[in-house]
């Protein structure tokens, strides 16, 4: 069934037919690496994960990039407070939000550009847009003159004077127009620079990112993707340059921008303290109700945050895996999990993961009543297209939070009282076999006296046909 997307740049939804369908490429902006990522942060990665999943299936080859920004000022402000050089800070900070993403079942992109590893590219563009006239040197400096490319402005949909006004422009002297935005800043002594034909100096943020898509994905692309806070300037900025340095060409055919999460109802920001870092809510929750609570929303639309939602995708997975767990000895069909027509067209209808989920839940319901391997394997494949029951039910069961009773979140969420209990897993299965072997001598007593004790410690059990028990850790 055909793909239909949403494109920021149309305003419609529209058909999704790529330049070349034998090679199919995408571009994510990625993070600027100088501390762990927000939730917030992670909604990008995680939608278009699915997006990714859902082309290669219809697609033979996909080409997906998600870039590093390794230098910046954040980075290069961090780098001299601790006093170490910036990949100090830049390598710990990228491996940390590979970690992150990994957690919550994001599969790695096929290319990781890093913006210190394109130098000479970005020079080149500059060049080339100077070249053009599109682009001048001052001070040490080189800037994009926002008044050589007429459809500035045409992406975020507004009037160029307009967004100019509203936007936090540096005002220099060296600018011909305020909204002239830097392609190439010098650099002192003290911070880290690039020989250039304009002095020592470092990139600005913007050009990196058409510099990277363009080494690796090509001059025109089929879809650029990243969060509604980017629209304006940065990917504004990257039409224009890219645009104007490709001799007019088509930069981006499809433009996908995902909405924001709020915290409660308020957005989350620094200044507010609501700021909930990946890094720390992987040790809080599981990760597939972190990644199911992601999904639950239209991805253009904002996305509220919050401790009963999280609760809310955990007791979903629960039951779901509770119906895994129940279907243990129903041997799958052989060959490729099938994906339900249901599940694919929703995602193919501009990625509706909230349908797509509802339609998750019928085939788990299905799955509960028949028993049947068809009924499983249609569950289990409509989960891996969403990156959902990627364990087994006796993992999902025995997960627990490694964040201690005393640690707390640097955000407003009330402290989380774990039950951490005083029985290893292995001491567990030993109780339970005690248990079994009470039971099998009718040693009620003392069968009922090993359940009391692991109770007390958190450690639910649930009787199963065949005398078999599960257990798991029960969740505040």
């Amino acid at each position: 069934m055909p793909i239909s997307l949403y494109n920021s740049l149309t305003r419609r939804t529209e058909p999704f037919a790529p330049l070349d369908p034998e090679r199919v490429t995408m571009y994510l902006c990625g993070p600027t690496v100088y501390n762990y990522v927000h939730i917030g942060n992670a909604r990008g990665p995680v939608v278009f994960d699915v997006l990714v999943r859902l082309l290669r299936r219809h697609y033979p080859h996909v080409v997906y990039a998600r870039n590093i920004t390794d230098v910046d000022d954040k980075i290069n402000a961090a780098a001299q407070q601790q006093g170490v050089q910036i990949d100090a800070i830049t390598n710990r900070f990228a491996q940390a939000y590979r970690d992150d993403m990994a957690g919550l079942g994001v599969a790695p992109p096929d290319i990781e550009p890093h913006a210190t590893t394109h130098i000479a590219q970005i020079v080149t563009m500059i060049e080339a847009l100077i070249d053009g006239g599109h682009a001048y040197a001052a001070e040490g400096h080189v800037l994009f003159d926002v008044g050589s490319f007429a459809d500035y402005g045409k992406l975020s949909g507004r009037d160029p004077d307009e967004l100019i006004a509203g936007a936090r422009v540096e005002v220099a002297p060296y600018k011909r127009n305020a909204g002239d935005f830097v392609l190439w800043k010098p650099s002192t002594l003290e911070l880290p620079g690039w020989d250039s034909p304009w002095g020592r100096g470092r990139p600005g943020w913007h050009i990196e990112c058409s510099a990277m898509s363009a080494a690796h994905l090509g001059e025109t692309i089929d879809i650029h993707a990243g969060g509604v806070d980017l629209l304006f300037p940065h990917h504004e900025n990257e039409v224009a340059q890219s645009t104007c340095a490709h001799g007019g060409k088509v930069f981006a055919r499809w433009w996908m921008h995902n909405g924001m999460l709020t915290f409660d109802g308020r957005k989350m920001s620094k200044s507010l303290g609501n700021v909930l870092l990946v890094h720390e809510l992987l040790k809080l929750h599981p990760a597939e109700a972190l990644r199911l609570r992601l999904l639950s929303g239209h991805y253009r639309q904002p996305l509220d945050w919050s401790e009963a939602a999280i609760q809310q995708a955990t007791s979903t997975l629960d039951g779901w895996y509770r119906v895994l767990r129940d279907l243990t000895d129903v041997a799958l069909p052989t060959g490729e999990l099938p994906v339900p027509p249901r599940i694919e067209a929703a995602l193919c209808d501009d990625l509706n993961t909230p349908q797509a989920l509802a339609e998750l839940s019928v085939l788990a319901d299905a799955a509960r009543q028949s028993g049947s391997a068809e009924a499983k394997a249609a569950l289990l494949g409509g989960a891996a297209l969403l990156g959902l029951l990627q364990q087994s039910p006796e993992a999902w069961f025995r997960w627990q939070p490694t964040i201690t009773a005393t640690m707390r979140l640097k955000s407003p969420t009330p402290n989380v009282r774990l039950r951490d209990g005083d029985f290893t897993d292995e001491q567990i299965d030993e109780r339970i076999r005690e248990r079994n072997e009470a039971r099998a001598q009718k040693d009620w007593k003392r069968a009922d006296l090993i359940r009391n004790a692991l109770s007390d410690s958190g450690i639910a059990l649930e009787d199963l046909p065949g005398g078999k028990v599960s257990w798991h850790r029960v969740r505040k």
